[in-house]
């Protein structure tokens, strides 16, 4: 589906990458609302976010102050001149949100997940007027094809200001992030469309306050068009998610230390760069199909004398010995032993194909 999208920039923003949207994970009191957005704006930050709504995992915990802090958002508009930004779920938080003049709205990641509630959301945008921008958060599960049905649900209601919002994706085991960044999948939805601006989100990603700053500069590296940051007056008394913000100081540091890089890229060095990374990659096709073909060696030596195909220990040694090397190598170990999963899951398949025969 080719779409004709606008640009997200509200009047007067800066064009200057990287579009900045911060404020705190929630709206808690009026007085931490103005407090925050008061120092955020002394900062340069032109547009406010807060959460008025919260779904939270677990019930008991503090589920946002609700259309009560509405009237908050307004208060930081007329006194700051920031734009203001909220997530929305409902039906009934796009009316209320609509009717107090918030003017980016976000659906967020549990929301994207369920197509029903987007389309509840698209159809209350369609009836209200709100023209944007809307920005959509991917599904919890790194499932592209769900976030992209939720843009045509957003787009199809007439709203062409639309942008995502890269947050990272759930998993139940331990790891270094709250959420897991799977950087190829935004990717691969920019390569889809390329005209959709990209907004990452390092507070959940990271879930940590020492992680977001290395995942803004990650994400400036692959040509982000913006972030969106918890900042909050006191992060450690914050009502939620307060391991993931950020006082303003310590955001307007983190932003002033951003390396950018130019997007448009034509020297002929790059070029010439570009030739020989198509040059390897043709080597490796032509290294693996001659692996594939000794592995259908290995198929017929083991029907030949009623071997199984797999073969545990085998397969250990090499995954331990070839991590290591590429660890010399300056190869990341998780990512070899991807590339070798992968590599032997075919093999195997080749090796079975040879028995079937």
């Amino acid at each position: 589906m080719e779409m004709e999208l606008e640009s997200i920039l509200l009047p007067g923003v800066s064009e200057q990458r990287p579009l900045v949207i911060a404020g705190p994970c929630s709206a808690e009191s009026e007085e931490q609302v103005m407090e925050t957005a008061r120092s955020l704006a002394s900062k340069g930050v032109q547009i406010f976010r807060a959460g008025i709504w919260k779904p939270r995992t677990k019930p008991g915990g503090f589920e946002g102050a609700g259309v009560a802090g509405l009237p908050w958002l307004q208060r930081v508009k007329r006194e700051t001149g920031m734009y203001t930004s909220t997530e929305i779920a409902t039906k009934q938080h796009v009316l209320d949100a609509v009717k107090h003049g918030i003017d980016l709205l976000w659906i967020g990641a549990r929301t994207t997940a369920n197509p029903f509630a987007v389309q509840e959301i698209a159809d209350t945008l369609l009836i209200s007027g709100f023209q944007g921008p809307v920005l959509i958060k991917n599904p919890v599960n790194p499932d592209l094809e769900l976030w992209i049905g939720a843009i045509e649900r957003i787009y199809n209601a007439g709203i062409r200001k639309i942008g995502v919002i890269h947050r990272g994706f759930s998993s139940y085991e331990k790891k270094l992030y709250r959420n897991l960044p799977q950087w190829h999948i935004p990717i691969e939805l920019k390569r889809r469309i390329p005209k959709m601006p990209l907004i990452c989100d390092p507070s959940h990603i990271g879930g940590k306050r020492e992680l977001i700053a290395p995942l803004c500069q990650q994400a400036m590296d692959l040509n982000y068009d913006g972030l969106i940051i918890e900042s909050h007056c006191n992060p450690d008394c914050a009502l939620s998610d307060k391991e993931q913000q950020v006082t303003p100081d310590v955001l307007e540091y983190i932003i002033s230390m951003l390396v950018v890089r130019e997007t448009k890229q034509t020297t002929e060095n790059l070029t010439n760069l570009r030739r020989q990374i198509d040059e390897i990659d043709g080597e490796l096709l032509s290294i693996l199909s001659k692996r594939m073909r000794i592995s259908r060696e290995i198929g017929q030596y083991k029907k030949e004398h009623n071997m199984p195909v797999l073969q545990t220990l085998r397969y250990d040694e090499i995954l331990e010995n070839r991590s290591s090397q590429a660890d010399k190598m300056g190869i990341g170990v998780p990512f070899m032993k991807t590339v070798l999963e992968a590599i032997h899951e075919e093999s195997i398949r080749q090796q079975i194909e040879v028995l079937n025969r």
